[in-house]
């Protein structure tokens, strides 16, 4: 199946893959939430960077630079779906845009890296706190198929601050 689209539009992915994505990014921010909350805050930085949930939050969020600097389709987690689970399942009927799932792991990186850094500097409930915001994003992006930081981009582009084409 081709369609024309104009050379300046960005080729499209499998709109399955961000819900892939999301639901192991789900199952990773669970799990330092949980972490973040039962693990008491250590007191050197030493001591907190070993804390499970630190350690399960800079993970995702090392997932997440790949996912955003190289586009939805660098990102492990995608990577994943493409050799393991892709071959299995037939072909997307229709491909989405990917610069809206670029912004919302944009967002997430953010998130996650705001948590691990104020963590480390010793700001209290910090990693649970972004880790939670993950996890409501990731789950109604899995579960119930509403991309937060897809609608904040679509959003901005109606109000012309993102998606604009450069006049070259």
């Amino acid at each position: 199946m081709t369609t024309t689209t104009p050379k300046s539009a960005p080729k499209g992915i499998d709109p399955r893959g961000p819900r892939f994505t999301a639901a192991i990014t789900l199952v990773l921010a669970i799990a330092a939430l949980i972490a973040a909350l039962v693990v008491p805050i250590g007191a050197t930085v030493g001591a907190r960077a070993i804390e499970p949930g630190f350690i399960l939050l800079a993970i995702l969020a090392n997932a997440i630079t790949l996912g955003t600097v190289g586009g939805p389709p660098r990102n492990p987690f995608g990577i994943l779906l493409r050799t393991l689970v892709r071959p299995r399942l037939t072909p997307p009927a229709e491909l989405e845009d990917p610069r809206p799932p670029r912004f919302a792991q944009g967002i997430g990186l953010v998130l996650s890296v705001a948590g691990v850094v104020l963590h480390l500097v010793g700001v209290p409930w910090a990693l649970a706190i972004a880790a939670g915001f993950i996890v409501v994003a990731s789950f109604l992006n899995a579960v119930v198929n509403l991309c937060l930081g897809c609608q904040l981009y679509l959003l901005l582009a109606r109000a012309g601050i993102l998606g604009r084409e450069s006049a070259a």
